[in-house]
């Protein structure tokens, strides 16, 4: 494959490091330093990105454009390069839904092609590896698997469905971004009653990620009766300590749906979710 050119929008702490790693097979890394702050400037040297002036100059330069920036900014981007129709790949890699995602395939110019990305990971630097993984059409998703053969970041194709790699970004960010908050209110209870080094050493005792074992799904539909109030009290133990209930006020909620399949011993994942997903 010829090297192409490749535009990062915008070098954050993401877009920078997965661009860098783009450099390794591209003939240059693209950013548009315009109305960008002094940091993104610095990092975009660090990280041997080439400034260029205006976002037109990039469009115009660049083979394949990956956007990684904040997901509330996505759209409004993606309108910006289909104003300036834009005849090239671009990678629509934030942490959006498949509608939105779909919806940004919509509004960008018919001569631009889109790819759907998400990266599962943290930045590539220091030894992270992300994975970057990619939907739609398979002549495109090779040409971005090539871009990043041999670096940091691993490509992994999905399918050819724009959507699918939002989808799973979203679906594994919600249980991993979730988990961190429910910590954060777990460990805020119990410090409040003076236990929590004791917390943090029952939790120690096991590791393995609850993520992994999705066949206890069945087991926590079948307990919710008991589980749901359970939270309900643990949510009214953390408004007394200050703490915001919501999150677990929302669990509780959400195990309501499986109040009618009490200590139901022959319930399956797909009976258990399929409950779930009914009003």
């Amino acid at each position: 494959m010829d090297q192409p050119t490749v535009g990062i929008l915008h070098p954050g702490s993401m877009g920078a490091a997965v661009a860098a790693c783009a450099t390794t097979n591209a003939t240059a890394v693209l950013w548009c330093e315009s109305g960008r702050s002094v940091a993104s400037v610095e990092r975009a040297a660090r990280f041997g990105l080439t400034p260029v002036a205006t976002l037109a100059e990039l469009l115009d330069r660049s083979d394949i454009v990956i956007s990684l920036c904040p997901p509330a900014a996505a759209e409004d981007l993606a309108r910006d390069v289909a104003g300036r129709r834009f005849a090239g790949v671009y990678v629509e890699a934030n942490a959006i839904s498949p509608v939105r995602t779909q919806r940004i395939a919509s509004l960008l110019s018919p001569t631009t092609t889109v790819v759907d990305g998400g990266v599962v990971g943290s930045p590539p630097v220091g030894g992270k590896t992300p994975t970057l993984y990619l939907s739609g059409p398979a002549e495109v998703t090779t040409r971005i698997e090539e871009l990043f053969a041999d670096t940091a970041v691993q490509a992994t194709v999905l399918g050819t469905e724009v959507g699918k790699a939002s989808a799973l970004k979203l679906s594994y960010a919600s249980f991993q971004k979730t988990s961190r908050l429910l910590v954060a209110l777990a460990v805020g209870m119990a410090r409040e009653h003076g236990v929590d080094q004791e917390l943090i050493e029952v939790a120690s005792r096991r590791t393995d990620s609850y993520l992994s074992e999705p066949e206890y799904v069945a087991k926590t539909a079948s307990r919710a009766w008991r589980w749901g109030p359970e939270l309900e009290e643990a949510a009214d133990t953390l408004a007394a300590a200050g703490l915001p209930p919501e999150m677990l006020r929302a669990a509780a909620s959400t195990l309501a749906r499986w109040n009618d399949v009490k200590d139901d011993g022959s319930l399956t994942l797909t009976d258990a979710l399929d409950r779930l997903a009914q009003p």
